[in-house]
């Protein structure tokens, strides 16, 4: 069954293009489905434009037709940590922490690169086809976001060897779309989801966890789940489309090589969301769209639990890392903001642009965990086009510049669980810790109808 397990997994990291992914555009999701959504600031709700639309509204699929679309992203994020006034904490009195001796916690302080892998490969496809005027299948195949961070060397307040982490989230969604008349559709899609996580460098963690052989350096666990999405599209005036989406928790199996890592025992769920769009034809050329989503990051406790829950684990276990009420990154429920426009310049030419802006959702209290993941971008820029081939294909382009942004916060780190100074004194440190990052993606997609 292990080998059975670990094989699946190594085909699910071929399935993602061997990439480790590091998504995280709108927190560790992606702006848009679909290279033309991406295009123009990833609106699709309410403006489908090609077969990986089952990733945003399986409703739009049954408006797009019998059509295949394969494309490929390269992304580079760039995404940097910084320790600075680091305080040696006697903390014999965890209510009342004085410093130790001089109080010199220097060592730990130091910029650090968390880049040393750059560029990533993240793939997409898509297919769809009408089984009737009014009914299409179709299975949309997509990156749903990740993280990573690979620090080139140790960071000395999580461990002794290189830092960093892996998550990768790949979505095989098969959709049902439904005309239910000449301008409005329903349509279903089942979230069939893979994840692949590795952790390393955080040696200094066991210590605090219910699981200390199941925290660091266990190489890629692999989880599996499923959840449902729904979604509607209706021309309710001339030019003028609306649409609905929602997606369920998407239930995973837990990742046990990192039970004592992640809260409830290694769960790490895909949170729920929903959106609302619009989609305008304001000239017979030009066509504006507007997204509005909802990503519910809080209801998953390896992602939403606060950083501070670590201050409970000594009087109850259920705190410790790995446990029910385990700390994790912190990150709030982010709204994202998504506008965009696509221009007919000409029979073979569609040019297209938009923005993205996405709430925060770290915390300035938050930011010491997420060293591991700096997910602090905001606002992104995007260009797209297309141009139409012979024979029914066409080539996409995309291009993304997510803009950068900081969080900086203090952080106290320890307490009685901590490792024990000079004469068993228990101690902690306390600093300063600054995050940022910026990124930029480039993609082409080949399509075709049929």
């Amino acid at each position: 069954m292990i080998f059975k397990k670990k094989l699946l997994g190594v085909g699910i990291l071929v399935a993602i293009g061997a990439t480790s992914a590091a998504w995280a555009t709108t927190g560790y999701a992606p702006h848009g489905t679909g290279l033309k959504a991406k295009g123009m600031g990833g609106v699709g709700i309410a403006l489908p434009q090609d077969a990986i639309a089952g990733g945003s509204n399986p409703a739009g699929m049954v408006w797009v037709g019998n059509r295949v679309d394969f494309g490929v992203d390269l992304f580079r994020p760039i995404r940097d940590a910084e320790f600075s006034n680091t305080s040696w904490l006697d903390v014999s009195d965890p209510f009342n922490p004085v410093p130790f001796g001089n109080g010199d916690g220097s060592f730990m302080d130091g910029k650090f690169d968390g880049s040393e892998t750059k560029l990533f490969l993240i793939p997409e496809f898509g297919y769809n086809r009408m089984v009737s005027d009014t009914m299409s299948l179709g299975v949309s195949v997509f990156g749903n976001g990740g993280m990573n961070t690979d620090y080139d060397t140790p960071i000395p307040l999580f461990g002794t060897s290189e830092a960093g982490i892996d998550l990768m989230q790949l979505f095989v969604v098969p959709t049902l779309s439904l005309k239910l008349n000449e301008n409005h559709s329903i349509g279903i899609g089942i979230n069939l989801a893979a994840q692949a996580f590795e952790a390393n460098g955080l040696e200094n963690f066991t210590g605090a966890s219910t699981s200390p052989d199941n925290v660091t350096n266990n190489g890629h666990d692999f989880s599996y789940g499923a959840g449902v999405r729904i979604g509607w599209t209706g021309k309710v005036a001339p030019g003028v489309t609306l649409g609905a989406t929602y997606q369920t928790r998407t239930w995973m199996t837990e990742f046990d090589d990192y039970e004592g890592l992640f809260a409830e025992g290694g769960d790490f769920d895909v949170p729920s969301n929903w959106g609302l769009g619009i989609a305008v034809e304001a000239t017979p050329k030009l066509t504006l769209a507007f997204d509005y989503m909802r990503i519910n990051y809080s209801e998953v406790d390896s992602v939403g639990n606060a950083y501070a829950n670590f201050f409970m684990c000594m009087s109850d276990p259920s705190y410790c890392l790995g446990g029910d009420n385990g700390p994790g990154f912190g990150w709030e429920d982010q709204n994202v903001y998504k506008l965009g426009a696509a221009y007919q310049y000409s029979d073979k030419l569609t040019l297209r642009g938009g923005f993205t802006y996405g709430t925060e959702v770290i915390p300035s209290s938050e930011v010491l965990f997420n060293v591991l993941a700096p997910a602090t971008v905001q606002k992104h820029l995007s260009l797209g086009a297309t141009w139409k081939l012979d024979n029914d294909a066409e080539l996409t382009f995309a291009y993304m510049h997510a803009f950068e942004e900081e969080v900086s916060g203090s952080y106290f780190a320890g307490g009685p669980v901590m490792p024990d100074g000079n004469g068993g004194t228990p101690t902690a440190f306390a600093g300063e810790t600054k995050i940022k990052m910026h990124q930029d993606s480039i993609g082409v997609a080949y399509g075709w109808k049929f």
